[in-house]
Protein backbone atom coordinates (compact mmCIF):
# COMPACT_ATOMS: atom_id res chain seq x y z
CA UNK A 1 0.00 0.00 0.00
CA UNK A 2 1.18 3.52 -0.78
CA UNK A 3 0.39 6.72 1.10
CA UNK A 4 -1.91 7.74 -1.76
CA UNK A 5 -3.81 4.47 -1.43
CA UNK A 6 -4.02 4.94 2.33
CA UNK A 7 -5.46 8.45 1.98
CA UNK A 8 -7.93 7.50 -0.75
CA UNK A 9 -9.17 4.63 1.44
CA UNK A 10 -10.22 7.15 4.12
CA UNK A 11 -13.49 9.04 4.38
CA UNK A 12 -13.64 11.69 1.67
CA UNK A 13 -14.36 14.35 4.30
CA UNK A 14 -10.80 14.09 5.68
CA UNK A 15 -8.77 13.20 2.60
CA UNK A 16 -7.86 16.84 1.93
CA UNK A 17 -6.62 17.21 5.53
CA UNK A 18 -4.44 14.12 5.12
CA UNK A 19 -2.99 15.33 1.81
CA UNK A 20 -2.25 18.71 3.42
CA UNK A 21 -0.40 17.08 6.32
CA UNK A 22 1.53 14.86 3.93
CA UNK A 23 2.54 17.88 1.83
CA UNK A 24 3.67 19.85 4.90
CA UNK A 25 5.85 16.98 6.10
CA UNK A 26 7.21 16.27 2.62
CA UNK A 27 8.14 19.93 2.08
CA UNK A 28 9.90 20.00 5.46
CA UNK A 29 11.97 16.85 4.88
CA UNK A 30 11.97 16.28 1.10
CA UNK A 31 14.85 13.82 1.36
CA UNK A 32 12.76 11.43 3.46
CA UNK A 33 11.20 8.35 1.89
CA UNK A 34 7.45 7.87 2.06
CA UNK A 35 6.26 4.44 3.14
CA UNK A 36 3.61 2.67 5.14
CA UNK A 37 4.86 1.50 8.53
CA UNK A 38 2.70 0.18 11.37
CA UNK A 39 -0.19 0.56 8.87
CA UNK A 40 0.31 4.36 8.84
CA UNK A 41 1.79 6.86 6.39
CA UNK A 42 5.39 7.30 7.48
CA UNK A 43 8.35 9.43 6.54
CA UNK A 44 11.58 7.49 6.83
CA UNK A 45 15.27 8.40 6.54
CA UNK A 46 17.36 5.63 8.05
CA UNK A 47 14.59 5.24 10.62
CA UNK A 48 10.96 6.26 11.07
CA UNK A 49 10.84 10.03 11.56
CA UNK A 50 7.12 10.78 11.82
CA UNK A 51 3.80 9.01 11.13
CA UNK A 52 0.23 10.17 10.73
CA UNK A 53 -3.07 8.31 10.63
CA UNK A 54 -6.78 8.92 10.21
CA UNK A 55 -9.36 8.10 12.84
CA UNK A 56 -13.09 8.73 13.10
CA UNK A 57 -12.81 11.99 15.06
CA UNK A 58 -9.18 13.03 14.68
CA UNK A 59 -5.92 12.68 12.82
CA UNK A 60 -3.09 11.25 14.85
CA UNK A 61 0.43 12.59 14.44
CA UNK A 62 3.15 10.32 15.82
CA UNK A 63 6.48 12.08 16.30
CA UNK A 64 7.54 10.05 19.34
CA UNK A 65 7.60 10.66 23.07
CA UNK A 66 10.60 12.98 23.10
CA UNK A 67 8.89 15.32 20.63
CA UNK A 68 5.59 15.47 22.51
CA UNK A 69 7.51 16.27 25.70
CA UNK A 70 9.68 18.90 24.01
CA UNK A 71 6.67 20.63 22.38
CA UNK A 72 4.30 20.21 25.35
CA UNK A 73 3.72 23.97 25.71
CA UNK A 74 2.73 24.29 22.05
CA UNK A 75 0.49 21.21 22.24
CA UNK A 76 -1.73 22.38 25.11
CA UNK A 77 -4.72 22.76 22.76
CA UNK A 78 -4.50 19.11 21.66
CA UNK A 79 -4.97 15.77 23.33
CA UNK A 80 -1.59 14.08 23.61
CA UNK A 81 -0.16 10.95 25.06
CA UNK A 82 3.36 9.62 24.94
CA UNK A 83 4.39 10.10 21.33
CA UNK A 84 0.91 10.96 20.00
CA UNK A 85 -0.85 14.19 19.07
CA UNK A 86 -4.56 14.18 18.21
CA UNK A 87 -5.79 16.86 15.80
CA UNK A 88 -9.61 16.88 16.02
CA UNK A 89 -11.31 16.77 12.63
CA UNK A 90 -13.32 19.87 13.57
CA UNK A 91 -10.19 22.02 14.18
CA UNK A 92 -7.79 23.57 11.70
CA UNK A 93 -4.67 21.56 11.02
CA UNK A 94 -1.71 23.32 12.68
CA UNK A 95 0.57 23.01 9.66
CA UNK A 96 3.33 25.28 10.94
CA UNK A 97 3.48 23.33 14.20
CA UNK A 98 3.55 20.02 12.31
CA UNK A 99 6.43 21.36 10.18
CA UNK A 100 8.30 22.52 13.28
CA UNK A 101 7.87 19.14 14.99
CA UNK A 102 8.86 17.30 11.81
CA UNK A 103 12.04 19.35 11.43
CA UNK A 104 12.90 18.82 15.11
CA UNK A 105 12.40 15.06 14.80
CA UNK A 106 14.50 14.86 11.66
CA UNK A 107 17.35 16.90 13.14
CA UNK A 108 17.28 14.91 16.36
CA UNK A 109 17.16 11.49 14.74
CA UNK A 110 19.84 12.07 12.12
CA UNK A 111 22.50 12.52 14.82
Amino acid sequence: MTIDEYIYAQNTSIQERLFTIRKAISETIPEAEERISYKMPTFWKGRNIIHFAAFKNHIGIYPGGEATSFFADKLKDYKTSKGTIQIPNNKDVPLELIKEITKWCYERYKK
